[in-house]
């Protein structure tokens, strides 16, 4: 099996593989942010929620619902700030996990990724990590949404956890997409192999 991918283009596909599988986990997973509310835990993330307050009418009170969704709507997520980091670190996902693909068929097709190619693709891998960055920044202004106040107390604000913390997703994504824009995109301008030259 041939590969168009030098040695450091091996390190490099597994690398980014890595990379964004961290990045994409990470932007999933609803542990983001974790809390308390009504004496369940709490844990969000920019599109998903674990433990919810519902209505129950035999009872006639308010209850913790402790489940994992998605929120019903777009618009059903707490802020503005967390739909655009939605849309926004989805895009940089979307982006590392195609380049690592391709890296990956590089490593069992020849002439697929030659050195231009492989520039192309570090570019690419330093955009999505930038907008993984992005959104991990945005993600704060947040805090300040009805929801995030309820399961902190009623004592967080934009860059203020109250009495909330930082879940491991945040760090997990946040860490794909530094490790993309600063390794990934290094090591891709020495991945392809050079180009032969054909006489014609």
């Amino acid at each position: 099996m041939a590969s168009s991918l030098t040695c450091t283009g091996v390190i490099w596909a597994m690398l980014s593989l890595l990379c964004a599988a961290a990045s994409c986990v990470g932007f999933f997973m609803p542990y983001w942010l974790l809390g308390t509310q009504m004496d369940k835990p709490v844990s969000f993330g920019t599109f998903r929620r674990c433990s919810y307050p519902v209505r129950d009418e035999e009872r006639q009170a308010t209850v913790m619902l402790e489940q994992c969704g998605r929120y019903a709507s777009f618009h059903g997520i707490p802020s503005l700030e967390w739909r655009i980091c939605t849309i926004v670190t989805g895009v940089g996902c979307g982006l590392l996990l195609l380049v690592a693909l391709t890296a990956l068929m590089g490593c069992c097709i020849s002439d697929l990724i030659s050195r231009t190619i492989g520039r192309v693709a570090g570019g690419i891998q330093f955009v999505g990590g930038l907008l993984i960055g992005s959104g991990c920044a945005l993600y704060p202004l947040g805090w300040d949404s009805e929801e995030v106040q309820q399961t902190c107390n009623n004592s967080s604000d934009q860059f203020q956890l109250g009495s909330c913390q930082i879940g491991w997703a945040y760090y997990c994504t946040g860490a794909g997409a530094a490790a993309a824009m600063l390794l990934c995109t290094c090591l891709s301008c020495f991945a392809g192999k050079k180009q032969k030259q054909y006489p014609y």
